[in-house]
């Protein structure tokens, strides 16, 4: 794309020059061939995004994903690969399409949620504490995986990691919603869920349904780069996840601590 340079405050203009800028399409997610919803991402590792969005969302109810691939409303071709179907044989419940995004809650709609998470997902599993300087040295390993980020400066990253501090899994999109789902989607069909001894790194802000996707894939601690909101710190605590915010450099906010950092 071209944009026009300005310097100086705006006194220097250096004319129009190339600038790379991230893509954002849609892609619709179908789950036995019933749609589920339709999500605005950059593409790349979209079968990734589609099983980590169902399971994050309790859809496939441990069913077991046999198949996934494009199109399901016709050839993949047509649909542009804007289209993918993840198949559990009919084995998963017949899901309700989200007709509308997950969106801040507070008060009576917040508990509400809280509750039906509890009612769906177990407590995480008591575990070690988490080494703070692990915690506090993931924001640069993955910052150093970033090559998205590096080309156009407008993508979010999510990451998996362990207790040594290495990182597995990196994946970044447009939406941060989206990055975490490639990641659950990643270690689901690697079989290596529930996430037990991993961490999930976002390099945004910690959300009610950040939280509620690391709760969902058995992580144990959650570190952002930004503030959490108050609802994702009550999920949290009701989960049994760490989460840890403000991660700059040697310091960093816990919020909730189950287990200690």
């Amino acid at each position: 794309m071209l944009a026009r340079h300005l310097a100086d405050g705006g006194a220097t203009d250096t004319g129009r020059r190339p600038e790379p800028v991230i893509v954002e399409e849609p892609l619709e997610i179908r789950l036995d061939g019933h749609l589920v919803t339709t999500t605005m991402r950059t593409p790349g590792d979209d079968f990734e995004l589609a099983v980590g969005f169902c399971h994050s969302d309790g859809l496939l109810a441990g069913a077991a994903v046999e198949t996934c691939r494009y199109c399901g409303t016709g050839s993949a071709v047509e649909t542009e690969f804007n289209v993918v179907s993840v198949d559990t044989g009919g084995r998963a419940p017949e899901p309700r399409a989200r007709l509308t995004t997950t969106s801040s809650s507070c008060g009576v709609c917040g508990t509400e949620q809280i509750d039906a998470l509890t009612a769906r997902l177990a407590p995480v599993a008591a575990h070690e504490p988490w080494p703070m300087d692990v915690v506090l040295g993931v924001v640069g390993s993955v910052r150093d995986a970033q090559r998205l980020f590096d080309t156009t400066g407008g993508v979010h990253a999510a990451a998996a990691f362990d207790r040594s501090g290495e990182v597995s899994i990196v994946r970044e999109d447009i939406g941060r919603h989206n990055a975490v789902d490639k990641v659950v989607g990643r270690l689901l069909l690697d079989g290596r869920l529930p996430a037990v001894g991993l961490g999930l790194f976002v390099s945004g802000r910690a959300s009610f349904e950040i939280v509620q996707k690391a709760w969902s894939a058995g992580f144990e601690v959650v570190v952002a780069v930004s503030a959490p909101s108050a609802l994702a710190v009550e999920t949290a605590e009701r989960a049994g996840l760490t989460l840890v915010g403000f991660v700059r450099g040697d310091e960093a906010n816990v919020y909730a601590d189950p287990e200690g950092v």
